[in-house]
């Protein structure tokens, strides 16, 4: 009788089938040499590798097997291997760089579970939304009955980093968009001699929809991916499990703070933003359209009404929660990794610009239907 300890691996055509074949010996990193030479040695007409009579089998032996079955075009089901290894294979595969890769299915059922994954993930992530909304809001009033939980300074360093240093970017994109819907509207009035009504295009357009949503825009790819990545590096540190530790509560030192920073600057923000859109179009207007800016301002005091401006500045306050809770959520969401600090922060910017942008088209409809 063999010793199995000491005999070296072997190959040898199984009796059950003519593409079978069957492994025995040591399969280990001390005979890698003779596993590469019984493998070369294995008929090019195998379809089946038994590898459930092997004695001893390592992490080497193992990576040998899958390459030549990844060299040969055999699937996994192809590569039998014992249960007393089946441990050691399973690690293996999870940790292979050069595993094959299962081909993508694009049949009809394939494509219903890919929508069905994403739309159970979509769902998921509304209903973890409304949950953390429903949290922020119950602490809220808890910090408006306790004045003791209120974070001063944290809620001011907040302000000033998502506030007062946005200004010049805000300003400086909701005026360049200013001059150029001027610019647009002039190309077209100008073939019917109204380029006087550019006034109220470009006024109608800022105060109600492009001052907000520009300001929203700017803001979400700034602060959201802030948020998201700050709260994420604590997570990934496990600064929050020592906050927890402490007995202090993670949403009232670190998103109450950044939610009430939000709510109070974005609407200076978004005035800012009108008031740029606006000398957008009198700039446009006074060097391009010959109207005076005494002239420009006259048309608009005439014709603009508050409700435009009111309009605008209502959306502030809800673009403002959607931001902070978005990138506080996603950031509370990192998982300890700096791969997943880096998905959670794309997909806080992702959602709240998409969010953002939606939820001001369906205001845009309903201010129209209810004629305001």
């Amino acid at each position: 009788m063999i010793d199995e300890t000491v005999s070296p691996p072997r190959w040898q055509q199984a009796q059950d089938g003519p593409g079978r074949i069957s492994l025995s010996g040591r399969w280990t990193l001390a005979h890698a040499v003779d596993i590469s030479e019984q493998l070369r040695a294995i008929p090019e007409d195998a379809t089946v590798v038994d590898a459930s009579g092997i004695a001893r089998l390592d992490s080497a032996g193992v990576m040998q097997l899958m390459r030549f079955a990844h060299r040969r075009g055999l699937d996994s089901e192809h590569l039998v291997f014992s249960d007393q290894h089946a441990a050691l294979v399973q690690v293996i595969e999870d940790v292979a760089d050069d595993r094959p890769r299962r081909r993508r299915d694009y049949g009809f059922a394939a494509a219903l579970e890919r929508l069905g994954r994403a739309t159970h993930m979509v769902v998921r992530n509304i209903v973890e939304l409304v949950g953390f909304t429903g949290e922020n809001l119950v602490k809220l009033v808890r910090t408006a009955r306790q004045p003791r939980r209120f974070r001063l300074t944290a809620t001011v360093s907040h302000m000033e980093q998502v506030g007062l240093d946005a200004v010049p970017l805000v300003a400086l994109l909701s005026y360049l968009v200013g001059a150029v819907i001027a610019f647009l509207g002039s190309t077209i009035l100008r073939d019917f001699g109204a380029e006087i009504f550019v006034v109220e295009l470009v006024s109608i357009a800022t105060l109600r929809e492009l001052a907000v949503l520009m300001t929203a825009i700017v803001v979400a790819g700034r602060t959201a991916s802030s948020f998201t990545a700050q709260i994420g590096a604590m997570k990934a540190r496990e600064e929050i499990d020592a906050i927890r530790t402490l007995g202090l509560d993670p949403v009232d030192l670190l998103v109450i703070p950044r939610l009430l920073a939000l709510l109070v600057t974005l609407p200076l923000l978004t005035f800012v933003a009108m008031m740029a859109g606006l000398a957008g179009g009198i700039t446009v207007g006074a060097f391009d359209l010959d109207i005076p800016p005494q002239m420009y301002l006259g048309r608009m005091q005439e014709t603009m009404e508050v409700r435009h401006f009111l309009v605008g500045m209502s959306k502030a306050p809800v673009f403002a929660m959607i931001i902070g809770l978005i990138g506080c959520l996603e950031g509370l969401r990192v998982e300890g990794t700096a791969q997943s600090v880096g998905e959670r922060t794309t997909s806080s910017v992702v959602q709240t610009i998409s969010l953002v942008i939606i939820i001001d088209a369906l205001a845009a409809l309903w201010f129209m239907h209810m004629d305001w």
